[in-house]
């Protein structure tokens, strides 16, 4: 498994050696081997032209990732928690890179101080780093 070229506090990313279609259409595909479904793609680009007339920006889609096992059981388990889902993944190209990062569910979920979303949440990121490191 290769390693996360870098994380924050609220994402883990790796740079790949992809063109950008190549890396979202990567990006999808390893979604679905973890159980991951795209339930929202925004096109930011696209949204920032269309709606401020903004020429320049790079080419960057945010996927609305959601797993509905693990959904449903952290659903059950705090009902609110559909505030913090699904969870966001974002292909990007800057400065002639390609990048793909995911939330980091850990952080996400620390707000809500049950138990049980947090296991949920190491089981989240387990996936997404599966999904970064088949890239």
């Amino acid at each position: 498994m290769r390693e996360l070229d870098l994380s924050t506090r609220y994402g883990i990313k790796r740079t790949v050696p992809y063109s950008f279609q190549e890396a979202l259409d990567r990006t999808r595909s390893a979604l679905a081997q973890e159980g991951f479904g795209v339930l929202t793609e925004i096109d930011v680009r696209a949204t920032l032209h269309k709606k401020l007339g903004v020429a320049d920006f790079p080419p960057y889609v945010i996927l609305g990732a959601c797993n509905p096992p693990l959904a449903y059981r952290a659903l059950q388990a705090e009902f609110d928690l559909g505030l913090l889902l699904p969870c966001n993944v974002v292909v990007y190209e800057q400065n002639g890179q390609v990048t793909v990062a995911a939330v980091e569910p850990r952080t996400m979920m620390e707000v809500v101080h049950n138990p049980a979303v947090e296991e949920i949440a190491r089981e989240v990121r387990a996936r997404l780093e599966r999904v970064l490191a088949a890239l």
